[in-house]
């Protein structure tokens, strides 16, 4: 116990302020990531909690993990998860639909259930002696993190890498549709659209007499109607079309007015 006081007395007070005022946000940001009810908002608070925990390894000593919590967790998967959610745009409305029967409960058991192992495990953790980051470090972080993982945890290293591979090969199973009937060919596609009575010609471009090029703004036709056809049917299905035609029309009328009270001008001055 002596030794833990030592170690406990060893620690300067920037490190307590960095742990008491990181530790809060950190927590903060768990939190928000399971409360609230935005997808983009939970990914942008786990990444910002990882990116405290990576402060915290670095802090430490463990600067191999400090990188890796950067650069694979925090830039590359979560950033990943981050993209793949704002283009495929999950709205609050479809966070709170329940694909799976009672999967809320089930996982409120499942973190029930990690809570009470990692409790037990802190319980029983031995406390007695402390090795100190100089002794766990004194042949290099990098070395003696490798050396711990194929020595002494090499098979929960193996399992890990496994069940990783094992996830990837499920992913692509579940996504992989193989195609029965032969795809259809080019000029096949343009005689189906004839005899359908479809639109022929290619698809007007979004936008507003050229003054917006928006996609979720539509073009007017001739009669100052906004088109349909110029705004992607994803958009239209979710209602997130921005209808600015009578501003456009407005605009271009006072356009007209301008120009004829313009010319009117001029005439009565070459007149005088």
């Amino acid at each position: 116990m002596s030794q833990l006081a030592a170690a406990a007395s060893a620690t300067s007070t920037g490190e307590a302020v960095q742990f008491w005022v990181l530790g809060t946000v950190a927590v903060l940001g768990a939190l928000g990531t399971i409360l609230l009810r935005r997808a983009v908002h939970s990914a942008l608070c786990l990444a910002g909690t990882m990116i405290i925990l990576a402060v915290f390894y670095l802090a430490n000593g463990a600067y191999f993990l400090g990188i890796v919590q950067v650069v694979v967790y925090t830039g590359a998967i979560m950033m990943l998860f981050l993209f793949v959610v704002m283009l495929v745009g999950v709205t609050a409305a479809d966070s709170l639909k329940e694909t799976i029967k009672g999967q809320r409960w089930l996982a409120a058991a499942c973190g029930l259930g990690f809570g009470i192992l990692l409790i037990a495990g802190i319980g029983n953790a031995s406390l007695k002696h402390v090795n100190g980051l100089g002794k766990a470090n004194s042949g290099g972080n990098v070395q003696g993190l490798a050396a711990l993982i194929f020595t002494k945890y090499v098979f929960a290293f193996e399992i890990t890498g496994a069940l990783l591979i094992t996830a990837a090969v499920g992913a692509m199973v579940l996504t992989h549709r193989e195609r029965t009937e032969r795809a259809a060919t080019q000029r096949e596609l343009a005689e189906a659209r004839v005899r359908g009575g479809k639109q022929l010609p290619p698809l007007p471009a979004p936008g507003v007499y050229a003054r917006h090029n928006a996609v979720d703004i539509p073009g007017l036709l001739p009669d100052g109607t906004p088109s349909e056809l110029t705004v992607n049917p994803t958009l239209r299905a979710r209602g997130q079309i921005r209808d600015v035609s009578g501003e456009a029309l407005g605009e271009l009328k006072a356009l007209e007015q301008r120009s004829q009270d313009w010319l009117e001008r001029t005439e009565e001055e070459a007149k005088k």
